[in-house]
């Protein structure tokens, strides 16, 4: 077994095997006692291991070879203990069969997500490619989570105040000296007060990681920065799909003064989407310049139902999510999959919209960030 260990994946400087980074992702998720507490069918079906026998067992417990274990094990332990991403490359050897996998574990409170890649055995140019794309995966996906339970702690709120409000009128109403109707109306307070606890204690609490996102400003060139989110893209998802991209853009050396990792995250977020919500060997145009003093990029593909639902080409989303993004948002609200896009361009002081994501529509995503720095 060879295991390597890595406390930030930069930028890869070659050109990617599109093979090696085609395949869907397992995620598996392992508390800091290293029980797992979920893992997706894809990483079960990477092992052949039934689910039950992953969820709510030791790590060291389970059926799965044993360096991949053990690899799972020391990059979800370096994760915690530095809090901050872990990279590790493990080979196993199975009857005779070589098979390798890169693994990115990403630490969220107390919890660590692993994100395993299988690659080609001895591929470090392309493990790198992988893991770095993998990443960008864990990273849309923990903004994705923090814009659900956004939505859930606001929408559950309003019925939760007109239950409290109407209490109180029935309060008022119902004979003080009744003993059932006062119990009722006991039950009915302690419920909503419950319910608005729960929500601050877990909903609210869980957000508080990605709430407020820290930008690392600096001069970043636009252009470049562009090209290497749609080469990432282009590895990740668009070659396996039959996908081109093809930019317009009249920058070459212009500079924003932002944070390089955070705009390529949504770049590469955008592009993702549309490589995998465009049907097979379509195209996504991409257009970005400076208009007054804000970048803007916009990315143009037709939606296609079948392909986001296609489950047996490979994604870089989850299911839940693509299936989300079919689905009308309401006035002011994006699919949940962009999530990263629109808190990225805000938190630059910037702006993210789309067009609705329907079957066969024309769909725009369109980011907008200031020029000068904040």
């Amino acid at each position: 077994m060879t295991t390597s260990f890595s406390g930030t994946v930069e930028p890869a400087g070659a050109q990617s095997n599109d093979s090696a980074v085609a395949g869907n992702d397992g995620v598996l998720v392992l508390d800091a006692a290293q029980r797992c507490l979920s893992a997706d069918a894809v990483f079960a079906h990477l092992f052949d291991i039934d689910l039950s026998m992953l969820t709510g067992h030791m790590l060291s417990e389970t059926s799965l070879p044993r360096p991949l274990a053990v690899a799972l094990g020391e990059a979800a332990d370096a994760a915690l203990a530095g809090n901050g991403t872990r990279r590790a490359h493990v080979n196993i050897d199975e009857s005779g069969a070589a098979r390798a996998f890169t693994v990115l574990a990403l630490p969220c409170a107390e919890s660590v997500t692993l994100i395993v890649s299988p690659c080609a055995s001895g591929a470090s140019a392309d493990a790198d490619v992988i893991a770095r794309v993998a990443h960008l995966r864990a990273e849309a996906a923990l903004f994705m989570r923090d814009h659900v339970l956004s939505i859930v702690s606001h929408d559950l709120r309003g019925p939760l105040n007109a239950i409290h409000s109407w209490g109180y009128v029935l309060e008022r109403k119902v004979d003080a000296n009744d003993p059932a109707a006062q119990r009722a109306l006991t039950g009915i307070r302690s419920g909503v007060e419950q319910q608005v606890k729960l929500i601050e204690q877990s909903v609210d609490t869980m957000r508080a990681e990605t709430k407020a996102i820290a930008l690392k400003l600096a001069p970043v060139a636009m252009r470049p920065l562009l090209g290497y989110a749609a080469s990432l893209a282009q590895a990740g998802i668009a070659n396996a799909r039959g996908v081109t991209f093809n930019i317009d853009s009249p920058l070459a050396e212009e500079q924003i003064e932002g944070d390089g990792e955070r705009l390529l995250q949504a770049l590469w977020l955008m592009l993702a989407f549309a490589a995998e919500a465009s049907p097979r060997d379509g195209e996504v145009q991409i257009t970005s310049n400076v208009e007054g003093s804000m970048w803007r990029t916009d990315v143009r593909f037709t939606a296609s139902a079948q392909a986001l639902n296609d489950a047996s080409s490979p994604h870089v989303f989850e299911a839940f999510a693509r299936r989300r993004a079919l689905e009308l948002c309401e006035a002011g609200r994006i699919a949940w999959g962009l999530a990263l896009c629109k808190r990225v361009s805000e938190a630059h002081g910037g702006a993210f919209e789309h067009s609705d994501i329907t079957d066969g529509a024309q769909v725009t995503l369109s980011m907008r960030a200031p020029v000068a720095g904040m």
